[in-house]
């Protein structure tokens, strides 16, 4: 993705040291491009868990660099205590944020191979980088490929509508800020837009961080696409008058049975997309399904962050950042970060291998490979 003419990922080895990872943090976007370097352990975990990155295919590269860097910094006395502070080290990633899967993915795949690259342990430390930088490679390719599977879905809007804009409807931020590059929501749209297809995009502000009002807005606005922010109850009324021919939000975690777990509120666009006709979509690479669970209602743990991401909004005021309070003092709140939407109401999935059913059928028809031991 470009930002101001300049390509970037969102996550990568600094050109000076390639032992230093760098990231842009999303919490001073759209007001402030600012650039981090993480060289710890603790900071990937600060990074992830306060929000510097966020969204399922970034959290999980950024884990996978993480383990790189813990095994930069892991004893060397013997293999045994360098795979011991390794362990601890995913252990600490793991619990920073529990819904997005990814997370949990890449730190067990990074355990996986560095563990079977033998007692030679600067070979476990470049096998460790090498990771890192394979899973960030493929999180970039897999959202290229899920682009060119969703175009077709837009071009046929496009024809459909004799070339009027296609109006796309979108929550949170599934764009590429969420993972290393194309993202998953946006990928079909930015496809499309880069093929001469007409697309608008309804941006839902996405309380209480605003993902898509502070960083969907942000890199639309980046790639030319047009967009228009709206509060998060618009939706229903849009599509209710017409305003809205499809719905494509990404997705933190998802059952092989198709139930999707993603930003609070995609639940209630899933139920108006469903009142008035429209298609509902979902895009994700296969790193975020959860091969394991089937209910994802009983089974997904729904993260709950601190009230005062509620209470409080920051924003920008005379040139400075600011954060000011909504709520009255004495008033509680809660903050539930994730809902499940129900496979019924999903239209289709859109991967890597191709667009499919919500439904263990239609899943494993894509991912044999993926079936889950009985």
């Amino acid at each position: 993705m470009n930002v101001d003419g300049r390509h970037y990922r969102t996550i990568w080895l600094k050109d000076s040291d390639p032992t230093v990872v760098q990231i842009i943090d999303q919490r001073h976007l759209p007001h402030e491009f600012v650039i981090e370097d993480l060289t710890s352990v603790e900071a990937v975990a600060r990074a992830i868990k306060e929000m510097h990155v966020r969204g399922a295919g970034l959290i999980g590269a950024t884990a996978g660099y993480g383990m790189a860097i813990a095994a930069l910094h892991a004893p060397r006395t013997s293999p045994q205590a360098f795979m011991a502070a390794l362990t601890a080290a995913g252990e600490t990633l793991k619990a920073t944020r529990p819904t997005a899967v990814n997370l949990e993915w890449a730190v067990k795949r990074q355990l996986s191979v560095i563990e079977a690259a033998g007692n030679d342990i600067e070979v476990k430390i470049q096998t460790a980088f090498d990771m890192a930088q394979t899973i960030a490679d493929e999180d970039a390719d897999f959202c290229r490929r899920i682009g060119q599977h969703g175009l077709p879905l837009i071009e046929a809007i496009s024809r459909r509508k004799n070339g009027e804009p296609v109006n796309i409807l979108t929550h949170c931020n599934a764009g590429w800020l969420a993972f290393v590059d194309y993202g998953t929501a946006t990928a079909p749209i930015y496809a499309a837009h880069d093929q001469g297809v007409a697309v608008h995009v309804w941006v839902d502000e996405t309380r209480p961080r605003n993902q898509g009002a502070r960083l969907t807005a942000w890199e639309l606005g980046q790639h030319g696409v047009p967009h228009t922010v709206i509060v998060d109850n618009v939706g229903g009324h849009l599509m209710q008058h017409g305003l809205v021919d499809l719905v494509i939000t990404g997705t933190d975690r998802t059952t092989y049975t198709g139930d999707v777990a993603n930003k609070i509120g995609t639940y209630l666009k899933a139920l108006a997309a469903r009142d008035n006709g429209l298609p509902f979509y979902v895009a994700l690479p296969s790193s975020t399904f959860d091969w394991e669970m089937r209910d994802g209602l009983a089974e997904i743990p729904i993260e709950q962050r601190d009230g005062t991401e509620v209470s409080y909004i920051g924003g920008l005021h005379d040139d400075s950042i600011k954060t000011v309070r909504l709520t009255p003092a004495t008033s509680p709140a809660a903050n539930f970060a994730f809902d499940v939407t129900p496979a019924r109401l999903v239209t289709g999935l859109i991967t890597e291998r191709g667009i499919c059913d919500a439904s263990e059928a239609g899943i494993l028809g894509l991912f044999p490979d993926k079936k889950p031991s009985a």
